[in-house]
Protein backbone atom coordinates (compact mmCIF):
# COMPACT_ATOMS: atom_id res chain seq x y z
CA UNK A 1 0.00 0.00 0.00
CA UNK A 2 1.37 3.62 -1.00
CA UNK A 3 2.03 5.90 2.30
CA UNK A 4 -0.67 8.53 0.48
CA UNK A 5 -3.44 5.70 0.85
CA UNK A 6 -2.18 4.67 4.37
CA UNK A 7 -2.35 8.42 5.40
CA UNK A 8 -5.29 8.44 3.98
CA UNK A 9 -6.47 6.05 7.23
CA UNK A 10 -6.05 8.95 9.60
CA UNK A 11 -4.92 11.65 7.31
CA UNK A 12 -1.78 14.25 8.27
CA UNK A 13 -3.85 15.51 11.19
CA UNK A 14 -2.68 15.97 14.79
CA UNK A 15 -2.49 13.57 18.02
CA UNK A 16 -6.26 14.53 19.09
CA UNK A 17 -7.42 13.51 16.18
CA UNK A 18 -6.25 10.31 16.33
CA UNK A 19 -7.50 9.95 19.61
CA UNK A 20 -11.32 11.07 18.96
CA UNK A 21 -11.56 9.53 15.26
CA UNK A 22 -10.31 6.09 16.13
CA UNK A 23 -9.86 5.55 19.31
CA UNK A 24 -12.91 7.35 21.19
CA UNK A 25 -10.04 8.24 23.39
CA UNK A 26 -10.01 12.31 25.00
CA UNK A 27 -6.22 13.42 24.88
CA UNK A 28 -5.40 12.86 28.36
CA UNK A 29 -6.56 9.34 27.87
CA UNK A 30 -4.32 9.02 25.02
CA UNK A 31 -1.45 10.40 27.00
CA UNK A 32 -2.27 7.63 29.58
CA UNK A 33 -2.31 4.72 27.51
CA UNK A 34 0.22 5.86 25.06
CA UNK A 35 2.34 6.26 28.06
CA UNK A 36 4.07 9.62 26.52
CA UNK A 37 5.67 10.40 29.93
CA UNK A 38 7.10 6.72 30.29
CA UNK A 39 5.55 6.50 34.41
CA UNK A 40 4.24 2.99 33.64
CA UNK A 41 7.92 2.03 33.93
CA UNK A 42 7.61 2.68 37.45
CA UNK A 43 4.36 2.43 38.52
CA UNK A 44 3.46 -0.13 40.93
CA UNK A 45 1.48 -3.21 39.60
CA UNK A 46 -2.29 -1.90 39.96
CA UNK A 47 -1.81 0.59 37.48
CA UNK A 48 0.57 -0.94 35.13
CA UNK A 49 -0.79 -1.62 31.37
CA UNK A 50 0.43 -5.04 31.72
CA UNK A 51 0.56 -8.10 33.66
CA UNK A 52 3.33 -9.91 33.17
CA UNK A 53 4.48 -13.76 34.09
CA UNK A 54 7.91 -15.46 32.76
CA UNK A 55 7.56 -18.58 30.42
CA UNK A 56 11.04 -20.12 30.56
CA UNK A 57 13.33 -17.56 29.08
CA UNK A 58 10.17 -15.86 27.81
CA UNK A 59 8.54 -12.61 28.97
CA UNK A 60 5.14 -12.95 28.76
CA UNK A 61 3.08 -9.07 29.08
CA UNK A 62 -0.72 -9.18 28.47
CA UNK A 63 -1.82 -5.88 28.09
CA UNK A 64 -5.41 -5.24 30.00
CA UNK A 65 -8.60 -5.02 28.45
CA UNK A 66 -9.17 -1.31 27.76
CA UNK A 67 -5.84 -1.37 26.15
CA UNK A 68 -6.07 -4.58 24.42
CA UNK A 69 -9.26 -3.13 23.03
CA UNK A 70 -7.52 -0.17 21.32
CA UNK A 71 -4.43 -2.43 20.05
CA UNK A 72 -7.00 -4.69 18.67
CA UNK A 73 -9.11 -1.50 16.64
CA UNK A 74 -5.05 -0.15 15.49
CA UNK A 75 -4.31 -3.74 13.73
CA UNK A 76 -7.51 -3.90 12.18
CA UNK A 77 -7.66 -0.26 10.88
CA UNK A 78 -3.74 0.57 10.73
CA UNK A 79 -1.48 -2.33 10.91
CA UNK A 80 -3.41 -5.10 8.94
CA UNK A 81 -3.02 -2.08 5.85
CA UNK A 82 0.60 -2.48 5.68
CA UNK A 83 2.29 -4.60 3.52
CA UNK A 84 3.65 -8.20 4.77
CA UNK A 85 6.03 -10.26 2.51
CA UNK A 86 4.48 -13.68 1.22
CA UNK A 87 6.97 -15.39 3.20
CA UNK A 88 5.66 -14.64 6.24
CA UNK A 89 2.92 -17.42 7.76
CA UNK A 90 2.82 -16.63 11.21
CA UNK A 91 -0.16 -14.97 12.92
CA UNK A 92 -1.84 -14.43 9.52
CA UNK A 93 -5.63 -15.08 7.53
CA UNK A 94 -5.54 -18.16 5.96
CA UNK A 95 -1.75 -19.24 7.35
CA UNK A 96 -0.18 -21.56 9.81
CA UNK A 97 2.25 -23.73 10.79
CA UNK A 98 0.80 -26.12 7.96
CA UNK A 99 1.36 -23.69 5.25
CA UNK A 100 4.60 -22.40 7.04
CA UNK A 101 5.94 -26.57 6.88
CA UNK A 102 3.96 -27.57 3.41
CA UNK A 103 6.86 -25.82 1.07
CA UNK A 104 9.31 -28.00 2.62
CA UNK A 105 7.92 -31.33 2.93
CA UNK A 106 9.41 -34.36 1.24
CA UNK A 107 12.51 -31.86 0.56
CA UNK A 108 15.83 -33.64 0.72
CA UNK A 109 17.64 -30.79 3.21
CA UNK A 110 15.66 -28.51 6.04
CA UNK A 111 17.42 -26.14 7.77
CA UNK A 112 15.86 -24.26 10.99
CA UNK A 113 16.84 -21.27 12.32
CA UNK A 114 15.56 -19.42 15.15
CA UNK A 115 15.48 -15.87 16.15
CA UNK A 116 16.12 -14.76 19.83
CA UNK A 117 14.13 -12.33 21.45
CA UNK A 118 11.51 -11.76 18.50
CA UNK A 119 9.27 -8.93 19.93
CA UNK A 120 11.70 -7.21 21.90
CA UNK A 121 14.12 -7.00 19.20
CA UNK A 122 11.26 -4.46 17.65
CA UNK A 123 11.90 -1.00 19.02
CA UNK A 124 9.54 1.77 19.73
CA UNK A 125 12.05 3.27 17.38
CA UNK A 126 11.85 1.06 14.53
CA UNK A 127 7.99 0.98 14.99
CA UNK A 128 7.75 4.87 15.34
CA UNK A 129 10.20 4.80 11.40
CA UNK A 130 7.92 2.56 10.24
CA UNK A 131 4.98 4.65 10.86
CA UNK A 132 6.48 8.34 9.97
CA UNK A 133 8.26 6.53 6.61
CA UNK A 134 4.03 5.55 5.57
CA UNK A 135 2.90 9.71 6.11
CA UNK A 136 2.09 9.94 9.63
CA UNK A 137 2.98 12.56 11.49
CA UNK A 138 5.63 12.62 14.16
CA UNK A 139 3.11 13.17 17.14
CA UNK A 140 0.64 10.70 15.60
CA UNK A 141 3.74 8.19 14.86
CA UNK A 142 4.65 8.58 18.32
CA UNK A 143 0.91 8.09 19.67
CA UNK A 144 0.57 4.76 18.08
CA UNK A 145 4.13 3.94 19.08
CA UNK A 146 3.15 4.46 22.50
CA UNK A 147 0.41 2.27 22.28
CA UNK A 148 2.10 -0.47 20.86
CA UNK A 149 5.16 -0.68 22.81
CA UNK A 150 6.24 -0.72 26.62
CA UNK A 151 8.85 -0.60 28.51
CA UNK A 152 9.71 -3.28 31.30
CA UNK A 153 9.16 -2.35 35.08
CA UNK A 154 12.98 -3.21 37.02
CA UNK A 155 11.02 -5.28 39.03
CA UNK A 156 9.31 -7.43 36.15
CA UNK A 157 12.57 -7.85 34.35
CA UNK A 158 14.61 -8.83 37.50
CA UNK A 159 14.64 -12.39 36.16
CA UNK A 160 16.34 -11.52 32.76
CA UNK A 161 20.19 -11.34 32.31
CA UNK A 162 21.90 -8.26 31.40
CA UNK A 163 21.34 -8.03 27.91
CA UNK A 164 17.84 -8.34 28.15
CA UNK A 165 17.22 -6.60 31.14
CA UNK A 166 18.76 -3.47 28.98
CA UNK A 167 15.94 -4.22 25.94
CA UNK A 168 13.52 -4.46 28.24
CA UNK A 169 13.96 -1.18 29.87
CA UNK A 170 13.21 0.60 26.26
CA UNK A 171 10.29 0.80 24.45
CA UNK A 172 9.51 -2.60 22.62
CA UNK A 173 6.80 -5.00 21.57
CA UNK A 174 5.25 -6.86 24.28
CA UNK A 175 4.83 -10.58 23.79
CA UNK A 176 1.09 -11.25 24.55
CA UNK A 177 -0.44 -8.22 23.21
CA UNK A 178 -2.63 -9.05 20.37
CA UNK A 179 -1.04 -5.95 17.70
CA UNK A 180 2.44 -7.38 18.32
CA UNK A 181 2.16 -10.32 15.72
CA UNK A 182 1.20 -8.21 13.23
CA UNK A 183 3.13 -4.89 13.97
CA UNK A 184 7.02 -7.70 13.70
CA UNK A 185 5.76 -9.02 10.64
CA UNK A 186 5.33 -6.07 9.23
CA UNK A 187 9.03 -4.60 10.64
CA UNK A 188 10.42 -8.07 9.51
CA UNK A 189 9.35 -7.53 5.52
CA UNK A 190 12.72 -6.50 4.70
CA UNK A 191 14.38 -9.42 6.57
CA UNK A 192 11.66 -11.86 5.05
CA UNK A 193 13.00 -10.23 1.43
CA UNK A 194 16.22 -10.78 1.93
CA UNK A 195 16.12 -14.02 3.04
CA UNK A 196 13.76 -15.02 0.45
CA UNK A 197 16.50 -13.60 -2.35
CA UNK A 198 19.38 -15.98 -0.56
CA UNK A 199 17.45 -19.13 -0.35
CA UNK A 200 16.59 -18.65 -4.57
CA UNK A 201 20.21 -17.96 -5.21
CA UNK A 202 21.10 -21.29 -3.68
CA UNK A 203 17.98 -23.07 -5.63
CA UNK A 204 16.20 -23.31 -2.06
CA UNK A 205 12.66 -22.49 -0.40
CA UNK A 206 12.27 -19.69 2.62
CA UNK A 207 9.53 -19.16 5.18
CA UNK A 208 8.88 -17.60 8.41
CA UNK A 209 6.56 -18.10 11.13
CA UNK A 210 6.91 -15.84 13.73
CA UNK A 211 10.40 -16.62 14.65
CA UNK A 212 11.21 -19.76 12.94
CA UNK A 213 13.15 -19.42 9.83
CA UNK A 214 12.57 -22.11 7.83
CA UNK A 215 14.61 -23.39 4.35
CA UNK A 216 14.91 -26.26 2.31
CA UNK A 217 16.11 -27.79 -0.90
CA UNK A 218 18.28 -30.47 -3.03
CA UNK A 219 21.23 -32.61 -0.87
CA UNK A 220 23.64 -30.48 -2.16
CA UNK A 221 22.13 -26.95 -0.71
CA UNK A 222 25.58 -25.49 0.71
CA UNK A 223 25.13 -24.51 4.54
CA UNK A 224 28.53 -23.03 4.54
CA UNK A 225 26.93 -20.62 2.33
CA UNK A 226 23.58 -20.29 3.70
CA UNK A 227 23.97 -20.19 7.01
CA UNK A 228 26.34 -17.10 7.09
CA UNK A 229 23.92 -15.20 4.42
CA UNK A 230 21.47 -15.59 7.03
CA UNK A 231 23.38 -14.56 10.19
CA UNK A 232 24.17 -11.40 8.08
CA UNK A 233 21.40 -10.47 6.73
CA UNK A 234 19.58 -11.17 10.48
CA UNK A 235 21.70 -9.14 11.99
CA UNK A 236 21.58 -6.21 9.48
CA UNK A 237 18.29 -5.76 9.74
CA UNK A 238 18.12 -5.94 13.76
CA UNK A 239 17.40 -9.19 15.08
CA UNK A 240 19.17 -11.95 16.35
CA UNK A 241 20.16 -15.96 15.75
CA UNK A 242 20.42 -18.36 18.65
CA UNK A 243 22.61 -20.47 17.93
CA UNK A 244 21.42 -23.13 20.12
CA UNK A 245 18.56 -23.83 17.83
CA UNK A 246 20.00 -23.93 14.37
CA UNK A 247 19.35 -27.54 12.64
CA UNK A 248 20.30 -28.95 9.85
CA UNK A 249 18.57 -32.33 8.67
CA UNK A 250 18.88 -34.71 5.66
CA UNK A 251 15.94 -36.98 4.83
CA UNK A 252 17.41 -40.01 6.43
CA UNK A 253 16.35 -38.10 9.95
CA UNK A 254 13.39 -36.59 11.52
CA UNK A 255 12.76 -33.00 9.79
CA UNK A 256 10.55 -31.37 12.13
CA UNK A 257 9.52 -27.75 11.67
CA UNK A 258 7.18 -25.61 14.33
CA UNK A 259 6.29 -28.95 15.78
CA UNK A 260 5.48 -30.73 12.57
CA UNK A 261 7.35 -33.63 10.70
CA UNK A 262 8.02 -32.74 7.24
CA UNK A 263 9.67 -35.64 5.91
CA UNK A 264 6.48 -36.40 3.93
CA UNK A 265 3.11 -34.29 4.21
CA UNK A 266 3.27 -31.92 7.26
CA UNK A 267 1.93 -33.52 10.30
CA UNK A 268 2.31 -33.64 14.18
CA UNK A 269 3.99 -36.42 15.51
CA UNK A 270 2.48 -40.13 16.73
CA UNK A 271 4.17 -39.41 20.17
CA UNK A 272 1.92 -35.88 20.03
CA UNK A 273 -1.28 -37.62 18.68
CA UNK A 274 -1.30 -40.59 21.32
CA UNK A 275 -0.45 -37.74 23.82
CA UNK A 276 -3.46 -35.65 23.18
CA UNK A 277 -5.70 -38.29 22.62
CA UNK A 278 -4.67 -39.36 26.66
CA UNK A 279 -5.78 -36.20 27.47
CA UNK A 280 -8.54 -35.90 26.33
CA UNK A 281 -9.44 -39.11 27.34
CA UNK A 282 -8.95 -38.34 30.68
CA UNK A 283 -10.86 -35.48 30.55
CA UNK A 284 -13.82 -37.27 29.54
CA UNK A 285 -13.67 -39.28 32.41
CA UNK A 286 -12.21 -37.10 35.06
CA UNK A 287 -13.92 -33.52 34.26
CA UNK A 288 -12.24 -30.81 31.76
CA UNK A 289 -10.67 -28.89 34.53
CA UNK A 290 -8.67 -32.05 35.71
CA UNK A 291 -6.39 -31.95 32.94
CA UNK A 292 -6.04 -28.20 32.58
CA UNK A 293 -2.17 -28.22 34.48
CA UNK A 294 -1.21 -24.88 33.26
CA UNK A 295 -4.26 -22.87 34.42
CA UNK A 296 -5.86 -21.94 30.72
CA UNK A 297 -8.42 -19.55 30.96
CA UNK A 298 -10.56 -21.03 28.73
CA UNK A 299 -9.37 -24.73 28.58
CA UNK A 300 -11.70 -26.33 25.73
CA UNK A 301 -10.24 -23.41 23.30
CA UNK A 302 -6.66 -24.58 23.68
CA UNK A 303 -7.92 -28.21 23.19
CA UNK A 304 -9.43 -26.92 20.21
CA UNK A 305 -6.69 -25.75 18.98
CA UNK A 306 -4.16 -28.72 19.83
CA UNK A 307 -6.66 -31.01 17.86
CA UNK A 308 -6.61 -28.29 15.02
CA UNK A 309 -2.49 -28.63 14.97
CA UNK A 310 -2.33 -32.02 15.32
CA UNK A 311 -5.01 -32.82 12.70
CA UNK A 312 -3.28 -31.10 10.50
CA UNK A 313 -3.56 -32.64 6.60
CA UNK A 314 -4.71 -35.76 8.69
CA UNK A 315 -8.80 -35.85 7.96
CA UNK A 316 -8.96 -39.64 9.85
CA UNK A 317 -6.99 -38.13 12.89
CA UNK A 318 -9.13 -34.78 12.91
CA UNK A 319 -12.82 -37.62 12.65
CA UNK A 320 -11.54 -39.22 15.68
CA UNK A 321 -10.09 -36.23 18.04
CA UNK A 322 -12.70 -33.71 17.50
CA UNK A 323 -15.33 -36.87 18.02
CA UNK A 324 -13.44 -36.68 21.26
CA UNK A 325 -13.60 -33.41 22.20
CA UNK A 326 -17.37 -33.19 21.63
CA UNK A 327 -17.78 -36.22 24.20
CA UNK A 328 -15.91 -34.03 26.68
CA UNK A 329 -18.87 -31.94 29.06
CA UNK A 330 -18.64 -29.27 31.30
Amino acid sequence: MSSERLADVLGPVPAEDLAVRLLDLDTGELAWFADTRAWNRQAREPLRHYRSWWQGRRLISSPKPRLAELQRRLTRHLLDRLDVHDAAHGFRRGRSTGTFAAPHAGKPLVVRVDLEGFFTSVTGTRVRGLLESHGYPPAVAAAITGLLTTRTPPDTALRADWPLRRRLAAPHLPQGAPSSPATANVIARNLDRRLTGLARSLNATYTRYADDLAFSGPADLPPHRLLPGVRKAVHSEGFRINPDKTRITARHQRQRLAGLVVNHAPAASRAEYDDLKAVLHNCARHGLESQNRHGHPDFRAHLRGRVEWVSAGRPARAAELAALLDAISG
